[in-house]
This record gives C-alpha cells, structure tokens and sequence, in this order.
C-alpha cells in the first residue's frame, strides 16, 4: 500500500513532495540540482552513443587517429573491442597516448596518413564547422585532422549550436607573443583572456577569446593564424568534420 505522503509529514518523517513554505528557497534549489543531474546524465548517455556510432566506422587495417575531450575518451574506452582491426593509432595529446597504451594500442607519431579520425568539439553548427580547444589540444588536433581522409566528430546536443562563437576560442600562442597577440586579438573585436597556468603539449600558452564575430569563420581562422605568434587557433572552418554524430544522430 502507498503511504500518503502528507500523512508521513505529519508523522515527522522526510518527505520529498511536502511543500515547506517556511524555506521554498530550499526546494527551489534541490530542485535545480536535480534537473542538472538528470541533463549531465542525459549528456553523458549522448557522448557514449556517439562514440559507439563512431567505433563503427572502424574497419580492418584501419590507421586511427583519437582526439581529446570527455567524447573522445568514451570512443577510446570502446576501442579494445576493435582492437584487431587497428593497424596503427595516433593521439592528439599527450593524455590521449596514454588512454590509448592503456587500452592495449600504442601510438605512431611518424604517421601522416590516417583512414578515419575520431574527435569531439566544443560547438558544431549546421555546415560542420567547429570550435575546439577547450583541452588546450587544438594545434595537434588540427594536424591529425588535416592527415585524415575522414574525420568524424562526436557531441552530444549541447554542443549543436545555430552559430559558432558562444564558446570561448582558444588560441595557442608562442609565450613571447602573449601580448602582442592579445592586443590584436583585440583589434579584431575579441576579448582575449590570458589561460594564466595552462602549458599546451607542445609548450605554449592558450588565449581564450570571447566576442569575435564568427560568422565568415574559415576567413576568420585564416586571419588570426596570420598573426605572427599565433601557432593556431580552435577554429576548424577551413578543414571541417565529414561527417557527425550528435548521439547516435548523424547531423
């Protein structure tokens, strides 16, 4: 039998229905824990179903390239299952190398072609175009990108957007140029913040850029790379994904 909640109240017992209207703050704030659970858990089950729909894509002999990020690291946890159809492997991050000799597959970094590369993103829009860089690996993962006859890209949902640009753009630069790069960052119309502590793998430093207006975001990629300094930058216009789970969705 179902015991009536009010009557458990009563009783002095906890009810999660009993509206307290001594603290509704309280509830109003459980509340909102709550639904963050639900999401980040809902989140998580989109970037597991997307990095099984890209482990499909792995055929014998393939020569596979791994990203970084919170999706890419669930593809990789998938990859001893399809261990035997891997010929070589290369990793966009130091973290990512070890993931991969964890899972039993070393990495090659003298390879320059690669069958498929797998990696997530940070913002995706309708043509493909991406923002990445939130790891600071972006610089490693546009080379493996560019070595890759097809790159697949892996998100969940959140990170569908209309336009690129709400997320921050990471942009690695030499540490003497620090500076001068901010400064014509700004000129461009950015916000550039100094990730104060953050050593890329290749020893350089990040400036996450806020407000540029990526609307023509392959010119505006081309632009900041022109700036003497800038080693690159999270804008992946130019060498777009082929193809995108969103989940198990391809986009």
């Amino acid at each position: 039998m179902v015991e009536n909640p009010q009557k458990n109240a009563k009783k002095g017992r906890f009810c999660p229905f009993r509206h307290d209207t001594k603290n509704p703050k309280k509830y109003r704030i459980l509340g909102v824990i709550c639904y963050n659970l639900v999401m980040a858990a809902a989140t998580e089950e989109e970037k597991k179903a997307a990095a099984a729909a890209a482990l499909q894509l792995i055929t014998d002999n393939t020569v596979l390239g791994v990203g970084s990020g919170s999706t890419a690291e669930f593809f990789i946890a998938l990859l001893p299952s399809v261990r035997q159809k891997i010929a070589a492997a290369r990793a966009s991050s130091e973290r990512t190398a070890r993931l991969l000799a964890a899972a039993g597959i070393p990495c090659n970094d003298d390879i320059s072609e690669l069958d498929l590369y797998v990696d997530g993103a940070d913002e995706i829009d309708g043509n493909r175009q991406m923002l990445k860089g939130g790891g600071g690996a972006l610089a490693r993962e546009k080379v493996l990108a560019g070595c890759a006859r097809k790159f697949v890209c892996i998100a969940d949902s959140t990170k569908q957007v209309g336009r690129l640009g709400r997320f921050p753009l990471a942009v690695e630069v030499l540490p003497m140029a620090r500076s001068f790069a901010a400064r014509k960052l700004a000129a461009m119309g950015g916000g550039p913040c100094w990730r104060e502590g953050f050593i890329t793998d290749n020893g350089n430093w990040i400036l996450d850029v806020s407000g540029l207006d990526l609307t023509a975001a392959a010119k505006m990629e081309m632009e900041i790379n022109a700036i003497p300094g800038v080693v690159d930058n999270g804008v992946f216009a130019r060498r777009r994904a082929d193809a995108v789970f969103i989940g198990a969705r391809p986009l």
